[in-house]
């Protein structure tokens, strides 16, 4: 935080806690017992509050911050990023419902440790993604475009009113601007509707084709078959391509085998056949939180347990695109 920001900051706290002792006071003797700040009683100090958190960007209104309380700033750990990184991308399955929007300062920390150039996230409520964009902006100076693939309006899972429910499904964050923008419904959702959203936006300083999916739920196996389907024929179509998701499925589930045919996992130890250090991405221990890759090549991935979703966020490094072809376990 600026010295700037950190003398505002002083001035809130100063305000709020001047018109705390008058109110006190005036419970005590009965009185309005106001006290002067900037020549103004302590409802002026309120209104001096909420113009300088509104001017930093640190009022939030709503679940997140009861009575319009200011959000923390969330330390990030030491070694965490100090800008976007230009070849790093995320994938990350929000959880919903989880924690409610209070979560999202927390989740917005967790990204900016990493600075991913792209993120692709999964279970993501509209309003949910809007407030971890401006916490990321706010917050910590990453500033993100944002491409919406809602395939439900749910009031039960992401508020909003009866007449006007809130969006949810995918989101991707991209540090570039996007285009091309897709969103396609799979045939059979299973019980819920499930779909992809695909973008072609700047990974590596080259463009390339980024798709973000949600698969159907588990024990749903033959309804994943045909999603898995889908997206490979869509896979299939291009020389480069990353694709971000939780597909409900471990690498050795029959389910998956049409996409390790067009496309090979960002963590090389993880593939259709067992093998020793493939990294799970949940809380219970399973791989079902994939970096696909087509025509490129991974330089590293991290599996990062979260407190704020029962996935881990996922991120990969990636070598030049259009680089050796990360694909074919036949």
């Amino acid at each position: 935080m600026s010295p700037s920001s950190s003398s505002y900051v002083s001035v809130i706290r100063r305000c709020q806690a001047n018109e705390w002792r008058a109110r006190t006071l005036g419970r005590r003797t009965g009185t309005a017992g106001e006290a002067t700040v900037f020549g103004r009683g302590a409802r002026g100090c309120t209104v001096v509050v909420a113009a300088l958190a509104s001017v930093l960007g640190l009022l939030v209104i709503g679940p997140s911050a009861p009575g319009g309380a200011l959000i923390a700033k969330p330390a990030l750990p030491p070694g965490a990023a100090r800008g976007i990184v230009a070849n790093r991308v995320m994938t990350w399955n929000l959880c919903n419902p989880c924690g409610g929007r209070e979560y999202n300062a927390g989740r917005a920390a967790d990204i900016a440790t990493y600075a991913p150039q792209v993120v692709g996230l999964q279970e993501a409520c509209v309003r949910d993604v809007e407030q971890i964009r401006d916490h990321l902006e706010l917050l910590y100076g990453l500033v993100y475009h944002v491409a919406y693939g809602s395939v439900l309006h749910n009031w039960g899972r992401c508020g909003g009113f009866p007449w006007s429910p809130g969006g949810f499904g995918q989101a991707i964050l991209s540090a570039a601007p996007m285009t091309d923008r897709r969103l396609v419904e799979y045939p059979d959702g299973g019980s819920e509707d499930r779909g992809y959203l695909a973008v072609t936006t700047t990974v590596g300083h080259r463009p390339v084709r980024v798709v973000d999916t949600h698969l159907a739920q588990r024990r749903q196996e033959s309804v994943r078959a045909g999603q898995a389907e889908v997206l490979a024929r869509e896979v299939a179509r291009h020389e480069r391509i990353i694709v971000l998701g939780d597909f409900n499925a471990t690498p050795q589930a029959p389910e998956l085998a049409p996409l390790w045919k067009v496309a090979a996992d960002a963590d090389p130890a993880c593939g259709p056949t067992p093998g020793e250090g493939c990294a799970t991405t949940t809380d219970w221990h399973s791989k079902f939180d994939y970096v696909f890759l087509r025509g490129i090549a991974p330089l590293a991935q991290g599996v990062h347990p979260s407190r704020y979703s029962d996935h881990h966020p996922v991120h990969a490094d990636l070598g030049p695109v259009g680089g050796p072809r990360g694909t074919t376990h036949d």
